[in-house]
């Protein structure tokens, strides 16, 4: 599965981007993105994705799956 940054809560603070093993995470228009087709929630690289072990707002990348 993918990761997905809610767009309402990102402050573009840009903490996610230099970790992603996969550089699937991009800045985009208006704040960070996610490409789901790369995006690997760091499954083979670390135990959990790192994106949302450093994102400062809870609740802002969330499994695709669980986004709508």
């Amino acid at each position: 599965m993918a990761m997905y940054i809610v767009a309402d809560q990102c402050i573009s603070c840009g903490d996610c981007e230099p970790l992603c093993p996969t550089s699937s995470i991009f800045e985009g228009k208006v704040v960070f993105e996610i490409t789901k087709e790369t995006c690997t929630e760091c499954e083979g690289d670390h135990a959990s994705p790192k994106c949302v072990e450093v994102c400062p707002i809870d609740d802002c990348i969330l499994p695709l799956k669980k986004a709508s």
